[in-house]
């Protein structure tokens, strides 16, 4: 079993060469195991062409630990969180590889509407390297919740003028709820790529990456609509474009949303991770909200959204948490509804919205490819190299201020990578940020892999 499966945030891996029959029952057996042998447990799965014996085989052992399941067939991620409250369970877990390539497949795990990560998942690991497992005879069961989630959110969601959107589903598990619910809402889908497809047939379903939403960008500007939807894999993640077809990023998001959020709950907690702008806190701060920046991660921010009783938080890769009138979970069907309805209560166009907030000179998320046993230590490095001379945010990775912009280095959780990200006032000072810090990432990573290879 290879032991780089257990990542930060889930359990990841080749759903053929690691995510084998054997692991997958274990891993199962093991978090029944976790959860006392005696839970009941909720169990989806995306749309992925592995996925349907990876759910056969993780149910197989969490019933083996004595743990009973109740399975969701294909459905979301977020309505697998939803289940819990809904069916009165105890635990879930969802069947996906999110927005990685097709070969991937991965478990994230939750204890009742938190999702296991870091130590708790070296926990799932634990157990099954000491074969400490519980055993019983759990049984099984089948649900369908989609309809009674699509009512619930059409319920919260009031649309005050009728708008025409395109959504791009990319083959994922999202599309067909996604589209029924704006049916409910009254609103005009041009839908693209919404048929389920595990292949993935025409981009990979990461609606942060420029190139997958290119096509809805395309179909925004020819159909002249109010705005684009792109929802990644499983339906946890969403991307924007407006009306000018330019993307709109996660932080962008996060500070639309706060907007209306802190008119309602003057003073309130709004939480974001360290890859967003330095524009998102001082907008947050101007409409006088408490700004509170952490870790990147799904599991990290919910559980900090939690202990901080956040209104909001959000992530650049598209993660949004609304606890405001939801239930503090990463779900991209409700913040496409909450983003249609915040545009359908003006008449301004949402490109003039994204126009008034704080504009700061920023590059997407550049990946440096660096071995998985090299990339914390490299990042520790740098972090001590540039504290001689910076403030350095170090809550997650190395977050440089130079005043005017900063340069954010981190370890990727999910790939054998490094993560950078840079923003300043102008192109030029962008750049000479930029090159300052990947320089020495570049010394670094020769000093270090020389030293590797030297041993």
């Amino acid at each position: 079993m290879n032991p780089y499966i257990f990542r930060e945030y889930d359990i990841r891996g080749l759903a053929e060469a690691e995510l084998t029959t054997e692991v997958a029952k274990a891993v199962g057996a093991a978090f029944g195991s976790y959860l006392g042998g005696s839970a009941t447990v909720t169990v989806g799965r995306d749309v992925r062409l592995s996925s349907p014996r990876l759910n056969g085989d993780f149910s197989a052992g969490v019933r083996g630990s004595g743990c009973d399941v109740i399975e969701l067939g294909m459905v979301p991620t977020p309505l697998v969180y939803y289940s819990v409250g809904k069916l009165g369970a105890d635990a879930s877990a969802a069947i996906t590889g999110s927005h990685n390539p097709v070969e991937y497949n991965g478990f994230k795990l939750s204890k009742g509407q938190l999702s296991l990560f870091g130590s708790e998942i070296q926990e799932i690991r634990s157990i099954i390297d000491s074969e400490s497992f519980t055993s019983g005879s759990g049984g099984s069961t089948e649900k369908s919740i989609e309809s009674a989630y699509v009512e619930e959110i059409q319920g919260k969601i009031e649309i005050a003028r009728s708008l025409r959107i395109a959504v791009d589903a990319g083959n994922g598990t999202a599309g067909p709820l996604i589209l029924e619910l704006m049916k409910r809402l009254g609103i005009e889908v041009l839908p693209l790529y919404c048929e389920p497809d595990g292949r993935f047939p025409n981009h990979l379903p990461d609606p942060t990456i420029p190139e997958y939403v290119e096509d809805l960008r395309k179909l925004v500007m020819s159909e002249q609509v109010d705005m684009g939807i792109g929802l990644d894999g499983d339906g946890d993640r969403i991307g924007a474009i407006d009306d000018k077809g330019r993307i709109i990023w996660g932080d962008q998001l996060v500070a639309l949303f706060a907007g209306e959020i802190l008119a309602r709950n003057p003073g309130g907690t709004i939480i974001f991770d360290v890859k967003c702008s330095q524009g998102l806190e001082e907008h947050i701060r101007a409409l006088g909200g408490r700004p509170l920046m952490w870790r990147t991660g799904h599991s990290l921010i919910k559980r900090k959204l939690n202990e901080e009783k956040a209104l909001l938080a959000g992530e650049m890769s598209g993660h949004m948490f609304f606890a405001d009138d939801y239930y503090g979970y990463d779900d991209a069907i409700f913040a496409a509804a909450r983003l249609v309805a915040l545009a359908s209560r003006t008449e301004r166009p949402l490109s003039a919205l994204i126009d008034e907030l704080p504009q700061y000179v920023s590059t997407p998320e550049i990946r440096l490819e660096c071995p998985d046993s090299l990339k914390f230590q490299l990042v520790e490095r740098l972090t001590e190299f540039f504290k001689r001379d910076h403030q350095v945010i170090d809550i997650d990775g190395a977050r440089v201020l130079f005043g005017d912009g900063w340069g954010l280095v981190r370890a990727s959780n999910t790939q054998p990578a490094l993560v950078a990200r840079f923003e300043a006032r102008s192109d030029e000072r962008l750049e000479e940020i930029r090159s300052e810090v990947l320089t020495r990432v570049a010394s670094l990573k020769s000093e270090m892999v020389g030293t590797s290879h030297g041993k």
